[in-house]
């Protein structure tokens, strides 16, 4: 037979669960409709827009050490291990808010000794006083007023999980965009002391026509100046590709040092090209404005803070109406810790009914706050969201459009290239004199410079371009990030649950 002493808290649960079945009040939230482009200005089909934005980041990126430092920096970066504690402490806010929704159950134990003195009890003896008592304590959430701050806890703790997302993302571009830079620096620097070497050798070769007087000071100072502003490049070049370095680095989480390459720069991965028969205007990526919804990490996390912010609202309502809270209470005070729960056993049940009657407007103003940060959250996941269609747009045409430049730029370094070699073919005829290799030189050198240039940013907004889709990013997949990453990942300290 169950002791009657417990039936009290019994009743407390029976009535708490009964009552805890009350409506939440405040607004259901629904997503608010957004104005999707109907068109997406690019030159980018529907296949290849979707095939790009599905590939995880090791397919897209074709260099081995490229991968390598993506790989090292979703362990090591400064930013992802921030992020990842990050996520920590709202999943333990998110915790630390739901736990309100349970009964509070906590202990209490004392022990005294005490004697009266003789004047006020003559023949006093020492008193052994043990209390122990078990308490339990329980606001009924009939009003849902806890359940919309659990809500709002949770999605900021989703957003905290987006905005890791966002992090990892971010970091995959960074890197990446260092690299390419790099290589691009290195290409410079090879173009820089090829044109060092050939303008070296046609400076000794007029020093030694000055010499046999065949030719003239002021072809000398030409072919010197030449010289000297290819040969500055060389050390510029060499300061800047230590300082891209350092860069990746410290992306990567490491001390300076130097950086292993790969592929070279004309060699790098670039989208597919555009298939033939496609307008080159307006394009409708089908399904791309939806997608780019449930896709990119920060609207994503923009939409989490928007359904926090709702249930904030939420909660304000609720605060307009009375709390119930039950109080329940069993132990035992005695002498002897034998009778604790015997002759000094005791028990307790109460419900309290509180609520507000005159605030001075505050709870008014607290909820006529909350909406006016729902708005500014609309606002925020509104502008987040056309924001995206802009990169996606701009990335889209600067696609088609730096491939036409870096054509024509191709174009004009092939004839400067073939004026090079005509040139020379008129020098060693006797046709013309070698300032006319010189000049053809000349011209080579920049244009060269600006292909490099132009390859890079093609690399660059082809980067840009994958993360405006989405950076290749699958919620459904946990191991976006790699498997091995998960393994790494920090683990916070171990402690008691309570």
């Amino acid at each position: 037979m169950k002791s009657t002493a417990a039936r009290p808290l019994v009743l407390v649960l029976v009535v708490a669960s009964g009552l805890a079945a009350g409506c939440a009040v405040g607004p259901t939230y629904k997503r608010p409709p957004v104005t999707a482009p109907e068109l997406t200005r690019g030159q980018v089909g529907p296949a290849e827009a979707a095939s790009l934005a599905d590939q995880p980041w090791w397919e897209i990126f074709g260099d081995d050490s490229l991968k390598a430092l993506i790989d090292e920096a979703l362990r090591n970066n400064y930013d992802v291990r921030a992020a990842a504690w990050r996520v920590e402490e709202f999943r333990a806010r998110a915790g630390i808010a739901r736990s309100e929704l349970f009964p509070q159950i906590g202990y209490q134990a004392e022990w005294s000794r005490s004697r009266q003195s003789e004047f006020v009890l003559p023949g006093s003896r020492p008193v052994n006083i043990h209390d122990v008592n078990l308490g339990v304590s329980w606001e009924i959430d009939l009003w849902g007023r806890i359940r919309r701050l659990s809500e709002a806890a949770l999605a900021q703790y989703l957003a905290t999980r987006e905005a890791q997302r966002g992090v990892l993302l971010s970091v995959v571009s960074e890197v990446g965009q260092a690299y390419f830079e790099l290589r691009e620096l290195d290409a410079q620097l090879e173009i820089a002391r090829r044109t060092t070497e050939t303008f070296q050798g046609t400076y000794d070769l007029f020093n030694r026509q000055l010499a046999g007087g065949v030719t003239n000071q002021l072809v000398v100072s030409r072919a010197e100046a030449a010289l000297g502003t290819a040969a500055a490049a060389i050390p510029n070049l060499e300061r800047l590709i230590v300082a891209q370095e350092n860069l990746l680095c410290f992306l990567v989480g490491r001390n300076p040092g130097p950086i292993p390459r790969g592929r070279r720069l004309t060699e790098q991965a670039l989208p597919p090209e555009i298939p033939a028969g496609l307008p080159s205007t307006l394009l409708v990526p089908v399904g791309l404005p939806s997608t780019l919804l449930e896709r990119r990490p920060d609207l994503r996390q923009a939409e989490q803070q928007l359904v926090a912010a709702n249930a904030n609202v939420g909660a304000a309502i609720a605060s307009f109406f009375p709390r119930i809270s039950l109080t329940g209470a069993f132990g035992g005070v005695s002498p002897e810790v034998s009778d604790l729960f015997q002759a000094g056993k005791t028990w307790s049940v109460a419900a309290g009914l509180t609520g507000p009657l005159f605030q001075g407007l505050r709870l008014k103003n607290q909820y006529d706050a909350s909406v006016a940060q729902w708005e500014q959250a609309k606002i925020q996941y509104e502008s987040a969201v056309t924001n995206a269609f802009g990169e996606v747009s701009t990335a889209l045409v600067a696609h088609q459009k730096l491939a036409e430049v870096e054509t024509q730029q191709a174009r004009s370094v092939g004839a400067y290239q073939e004026a090079v070699r005509l040139a020379n073919i008129r020098y060693l005829a006797g046709l013309s004199s070698y300032v006319e290799v010189l000049d053809a030189q000349q011209q080579l050198f920049p244009a060269e410079n600006a292909l490099a240039q132009l390859r890079f940013s093609r690399l660059s907004n082809f980067v840009q371009l994958y993360k405006a889709l989405g950076g290749g990013w699958n919620t459904a997949d946990p191991a976006w990030a790699r498997p091995a990453l998960d393994s790494s990942a920090p683990k916070p300290p171990a402690v008691p649950p309570h």
